[in-house]
């Protein structure tokens, strides 16, 4: 039992830690979002709907059949006549065909329509992808950033315990007094619950990274922690106007915005055909059968002699069959053809500013992006200059803080104001970094790290 107890405890100490990069990341919520699945089988629906267009292209055939028993005085379907106190049973056997040879091209603009409703969903689905992968890549550059946070603040606070133990020494010596050393361990105090605040921060991106990869539990995921360069003149590639016409010609927004106005002028065409004349080929077939009708089998003296009619001749000598046009003009129908059409034009009077919406939005969102990503730069090169300053401060107050001529209070103000620069410098760092990948992606660029 102890045996089994103590392999229990190794195995669930050694779970194994699967680091994933961005690509992998990228990749694996692509293929498990419920969300893109969902529009995946609107893709599947409207493939459908395409397939049914087609059909109606093809003439329609129905048949159909009824056996039925008749009590008393029944009138014989086959002939017409009444026959009285009887049970009679008779079958009927009817087919018909119904082919549309002009509909106004109704049905050929449905097929139409629904080929660009595929080119949409498409699209759509393009647009959720493309969310999603942002979505991955902040919450991958958070992690990173998070990391890098408890890294320097972790530096901190070592620093600071070394402090602890200098001034416990100065304390003990009589050279400084207790207070000192009560303020540098309350600063303390506060780094680590800074950091603790941190690691905290860390399980919680963690945790928000493993739901949109719909992973079942963050326990044994990593992230892969790559070299991060950024290069002192590399803003992004290409200006402005090449950016915004490279998203203009690949964006799935406005290439779904352009599907939906093809499919407003579709739409248009479609009322207009309920304005046309209809052209319908027709055919029938049929035959009957009653149990109470009898045939000739031959003549005596007193006439005609009848007997049995049986079921086999009666079906064939009952059928009757034809073929027709029939030609439908539409005159009045309460407006409603006319109602359709105004409908129509207003629907693509609004997809042509649904489209136009769209491209102004993505002219504003590659114009907030660029300025988003000068601005992040021009803070990331402050935050470096910040840095440095803020360094050399603190290495020459440690100085002189290790030769008592700094109080533990000033020490730890220089300190701080250290923690303080590296953590916006990183802040700055990431954010740069998620603009520029943002710029990138609307040229159509993949995100890689």
């Amino acid at each position: 039992m102890l045996a089994l107890f103590l392999t229990a405890l190794v195995s669930s100490g050694q779970t194994q830690t699967k680091q994933w990069t961005l690509e992998e990341c990228i990749t694996h919520a692509v293929e498990n979002n419920i969300v893109i699945k969902q529009q995946a089988l609107q893709t599947q629906f409207q493939e459908n709907a395409l397939f049914l267009a087609k059909m109606k292209l093809l003439p329609s055939l129905n048949g159909s059949a009824s056996n039925n028993w008749s009590f008393g005085r029944v009138l014989d379907e086959s002939t017409y006549a009444y026959t009285e106190n009887i049970t009679s049973r008779s079958n009927s056997f009817y087919m018909s065909t119904n082919f549309p040879l002009f509909t106004g091209l109704q049905n050929y603009h449905n097929i139409i329509r629904s080929r660009l409703e595929i080119i949409a969903a498409g699209y759509d689905l393009e647009k959720i992808k493309d969310n999603v992968m942002l979505s991955i890549s902040l919450a991958y550059l958070q992690i990173l950033l998070t990391k890098e946070l408890i890294a320097a603040t972790e530096n901190q606070v070592e620093i600071t315990r070394q402090q602890i133990d200098k001034i416990g020494k100065m304390v003990d010596a009589g050279s400084l007094a207790k207070g000192n050393l009560l303020d540098v361990q309350s600063q303390a105090a506060t780094e680590e619950l800074q950091l603790i605040n941190l690691r905290n921060q860390l399980e919680l991106s963690i945790l928000d990274m493993t739901q949109f990869l719909e992973l079942e539990s963050p326990e044994g995921f990593d992230i892969v922690t790559p070299e991060i360069d950024i290069e002192p003149a590399a803003l992004a590639s290409g200006n402005f106007d090449e950016i915004y016409n490279t998203a203009l010609g690949s964006r799935p927004e406005i290439k779904g915005a352009e599907a939906r106005l093809e499919i407003a002028g579709t739409d248009l065409k479609i009322a207009k055909g309920g304005l046309s004349p209809r052209l319908n080929f027709n055919s029938s077939f049929n035959t009957i059968y009653s149990s109470s009708r009898e045939k000739i089998i031959g003549v005596d003296a007193d006439g005609l002699i009848f007997g049995p009619y049986p079921f086999g001749e009666q079906i064939n000598d009952n059928i009757a069959w034809g073929v027709g046009f029939n030609l439908s003009v539409p005159i009045f129908n309460g407006w409603q053809v006319r109602t359709n059409i105004f409908n129509s034009k207003i629907q693509m009077e609004n997809s042509k500013f649904q489209l136009e919406n769209a491209k102004k939005q993505l002219y504003k969102d590659i114009q907030q992006a660029t300025a988003d990503a000068a601005a992040a730069l021009k803070k990331y090169y402050a935050s470096q200059k910040a840095v440095e300053s803020t360094e050399e401060s603190f290495r020459y107050s440690e100085q002189r803080f290790n030769i008592g001529m700094v109080t533990p209070l000033e020490f730890n103000d220089s300190k701080t104001r250290l923690l303080k620069s590296q953590s916006d410098l990183l802040q700055a760092k990431y954010e740069y970094v998620f603009k520029i990948k943002v710029l990138d992606f609307y040229q159509g660029i993949p995100i890689t790290l």
